[in-house]
């Protein structure tokens, strides 16, 4: 065989061999971009996933208080439903109208009732941080106080006390003062001018975690 030969039959050799390992190459996976993310669930029947969501009563998930975007279920009531239910046979404090909503007003930015610094205004400052929900009439759902409490349907003086109670880390206020009465009657007002936004807000991990479920 002569040299010219030689070479032709190596290179035909070698691009048929070329072709024939292409296709294998092509049916490789794609390495997972969320390989190394703690909070992935495992699907392959690896070592139990530490920050996989409870259903069922366990330890609190340990990647929630670093992901705004986890959600607990199943864990252990975070607030005593008792502390935010009226209870029965207690009125609200009465007085004028007028009167409480402007008292309401200023107890709405008064740090003083919180033992953080917090106030209403400070979530809420121009109806910021409202879920839609807040346009409906009391006593309805509110899903913040259902996960963390229990409580199914609420009222609008125990929603405030709820907001005492949780965000701004204080005690409650008792039922029949003129305190919560007054917050209570301002409330209202600022309900009667919040338009939910239809558009849900978009989930802040997902631009950055190619793993966060978009919901």
């Amino acid at each position: 065989m002569t040299v010219k030969k030689m070479l032709a039959t190596a290179l035909v050799m070698g691009t048929m061999a070329f072709v024939g390992m292409a296709p294998a190459q092509a049916e490789q996976p794609a390495r997972n971009p969320c390989a190394k993310n703690p909070c992935a669930v495992k699907m392959d029947g690896g070592a139990k996933n530490p920050c996989a969501v409870h259903t069922d009563g366990g330890a609190k998930n340990p990647c929630a208080p670093k992901n705004p975007c986890a959600v607990k279920r199943g864990v252990a009531r975070e607030l005593d439903p008792g502390l935010i239910t009226r209870p029965a046979g207690t009125r609200l404090a009465t007085g004028d109208q007028v009167q409480l909503v402007k008292e309401g007003e200023r107890l709405w930015k008064d740090t003083k009732l919180s033992s953080n610094g917090m106030s209403c205004d400070t979530c809420h400052n121009d109806h910021g941080a409202f879920m839609p929900g807040f346009a409906k009439p009391y006593p309805h759902e509110v899903e913040m106080i259902r996960e963390k409490s229990g409580v199914a349907r609420i009222h609008l003086d125990e929603m405030v006390q709820g907001c005492l109670v949780m965000p701004m880390a204080a005690n409650p206020l008792p039922w029949d003062s003129r305190e919560l009465a007054a917050l209570t009657a301002y409330t209202a007002e600022v309900q009667k001018t919040f338009k939910p936004n239809a558009a849900a807000p978009a989930n802040p991990c997902a631009p950055k975690n190619p793993c966060g479920a978009k919901q």
